[in-house]
């Protein structure tokens, strides 16, 4: 037999049988743009659609029965599979969050944050969840003295001084408490029931994309004082492969989560705050020189509270999530543009500026400005310090604001040398049901990789949100016992007229802040659609060192106009701009019924449908039936 005969043989035995004896190599013909060299593939140019918006990557996702979008496609089908069980939004909100915990754990998990809107149709009614962490006992300014953390005072932002992971910027996770919370006040499953896909994920492994192996790289987070220059060994041990970051297309399995996430189907959030994970956790903090205690995660509770709101053109509610949160600074924008364009441009308005004229961005820039001056000075704990958000959203101190702008040219907020610490990594979700009920989620290990500190044997990473305090005695937002930092988190829902329109976020740090807003101006002003909306081109500005990026295209487009009224801009990849996902819900008259929302057992789908978007920048999916 010749070798062609026998490899024909061989595959026909290997296809029909199966057998581990006869087996040919397969050798993908797919080349990624990250490699050296990079495929022949990475110098083509990019189609056109063949309707509506030439530049738009996708349509909208419509459907009437559920809707799950986020920045993961395997996270997406998960929400979608707890909805096509019988499960709502808020028991999809948990699956897709776990899953994410599993397939992006570089940006979010259990050992992190979340903020949540929701909105219940039984009650007609919306609620803000804030589980966010609170400083452990004794994490204290003086201790942060005592190791070298001093305050920068070139960084007038959050974080000023503080390291960028570490112990020591590790804070009580409050995920895992929001998690069962939500699920026990509005849910319909349990545990068992969510975590399932995240565990057979986390069992089973699953295929890294382009786009995530390219940010699996594990931050520095030793040694205590000093910190960061050596990596953990046990992050190593668990996100590693064989000692290596794996590459795109790796199959990636982490048991050690799957554990935890049986631990959790079993014994409910108790396991992490008081059982063997809390213990397990505070080992992992003492071992470091951590000031964490048992007692710190026995008494941790997260909150529920009223979202911040304010009116957009008379028939929009813009509902953000309160202070830590730096969301209630997407309102004071939105705010801000309604009472001022007018001023700055009589005569116009964002819609008849549009976005191809320097001025209609302009007048974006220097509303973030002028809000993020009022964060950085104002955001904090409100249970520690007051914070006046009724003030700081109303429409007169908005337009008290007006005059401190130059219509036609940039204002200065800080030093080119200055560095802040206002980046992160976090995943935003939104899910929508049969019934009505819609879910505005965001959850976080704040920076890619959050301390960079791994519970051993439990495959979870600790957040650093306390990396956003400050070591400035004289700050609201100074480090202190049992007091939540400063959190660039922001959830939003819109209603119009009364009823739910949408909800919608996105991750980034402190991107979120001004991403929102333009995204929010894309929709109520603009006119786009849900998926053009974050498919528009954005901008990104750093307050504490004032340089301005804009997406290449936008920068081709305004960036010498913007350059010559001072702006100090440059051309940059989506990567800083942030993510995005969002859906709206659109009534439709002609349909009757639906389900009632106290009618659980219903299976008729909503008087009208959901359209939702999802970010092209990234691997984003909205997933729907």
């Amino acid at each position: 037999m010749n070798s062609r005969s026998s490899r024909f043989s061989c595959f026909l035995v290997g296809a029909l049988t199966l057998s581990s004896s006869c087996v040919v190599a397969q050798v993908s013909p797919v080349q990624m743009c990250t490699t050296t060299p990079s495929a022949p593939a990475c110098q083509a140019v990019r189609g056109d659609r063949a309707e509506g918006w030439l530049s738009q990557s996708r349509s909208e996702v419509m459907a009437r029965n559920g809707v799950v979008t986020t920045v993961q496609p395997l996270a997406a089908q998960a929400g979608l599979r707890v909805l096509q069980q019988g499960g709502n939004a808020i028991d999809a909100a948990v699956a897709a969050a776990a899953t994410l915990n599993v397939v992006y754990p570089a940006n979010t998990g259990i050992g992190g944050d979340l903020f949540a809107i929701i909105y219940i149709a039984k009650e007609k009614k919306i609620y803000e969840l804030n589980a966010s962490g609170i400083a452990p006992s004794g994490l204290t300014l003086a201790r942060m003295n005592s190791l070298g953390y001093k305050t920068k005072p070139a960084n007038f932002g959050p974080g000023s001084g503080m390291p960028s992971g570490g112990i020591l910027t590790v804070t009580v996770p409050g995920s895992l408490w929001g998690w069962q919370e939500v699920l026990t006040r509005f849910g319909t499953k349990t545990f068992k029931d969510v975590l399932q896909p995240a565990v057979e994920y986390a069992e089973q492994g699953f295929p890294l994309s382009e786009e995530i192996s390219s940010g699996w790289r594990m931050k520095n987070a030793l040694p205590l004082s000093g910190c960061c220059t050596q990596v953990d060994p046990d992050s190593v041990k668990t996100f590693y492969i064989n000692g290596n970051r794996p590459a795109a297309g790796a199959i990636f399995k982490n048991p050690d989560l799957a554990k935890t996430f049986r631990l959790i189907q079993q014994q409910g959030r108790d396991v992490f705050y008081k059982g063997e994970v809390a213990r397990a956790i505070v080992a992992k903090s003492n071992a470091l020189g951590g000031t964490m205690t048992l007692d710190d995660l026995a008494n941790y509770k997260g909150e529920w509270v009223e979202p911040v709101s304010t009116t957009y053109h008379d028939q929009f509610t813009i509902y953000g999530t309160r202070a830590p949160s730096q969301a209630w600074g997407i309102l004071e924008e939105m705010n801000v543009l309604e009472q001022c364009v007018p001023l700055w441009y009589p005569g116009q308005t964002l819609a008849t500026l549009g976005p191809a004229n320097p001025l209609f961005w302009h007048s974006l820039i220097e509303t973030k400005k002028l809000v993020y001056a009022d964060l950085y000075a104002h955001n904090a704990d409100p249970n520690a310090v007051p914070v006046a958000l009724d003030t700081l959203t109303s429409k007169k101190h908005a337009a008290s604001l007006c005059g401190q702008v130059n219509p036609n040219r940039a204002s200065s907020t800080g030093s080119v040398t200055a560095r802040g610490n206002g980046a992160g990594d976090t995943i935003y979700l939104a899910t929508a049901d049969r019934w009505g009920n819609m879910v505005s989620w965001i959850n976080s290990n704040f920076a890619g990789w959050g301390s960079g500190i791994t519970v051993p044997g439990y495959g979870f990473i600790l957040h650093n949100r306390g990396g956003l305090f400050t070591l400035d005695p004289k700050s609201p937002n100074v480090i202190a016992p049992q007091k939540r930092p400063y959190n660039t988190l922001s959830a939003v829902l819109v209603t119009q007229n009364g009823r739910p329109l949408l909800v919608t976020g996105q991750h980034g740090g402190d991107q979120q802040g001004q991403g929102n807003m333009q995204v929010l101006v894309n929709i109520l002003d603009l006119g786009a659609d849900v998926q053009a909306a974050g498919d528009m081109a954005r901008f990104s500005h750093d307050q504490v060192n004032n340089r301005l990026q804009l997406e290449s295209q936008l920068f081709k487009l305004v960036g010498p106009q913007l350059i010559s009224m001072g702006h100090k801009a440059s051309s940059a990849s989506g990567s800083p701009m942030g993510g995005f996902e969002a859906i709206m819900f659109t009534l439709d008259p002609g349909v009757s019924g639906g389900c009632a929302p106290s009618d659980l057992n219903c299976t008729a789908p909503i008087d009208g449908f959901y359209r939702a978007g999802s970010n092209f920048r990234e691997d984003g999916e909205a997933a729907a039936y």
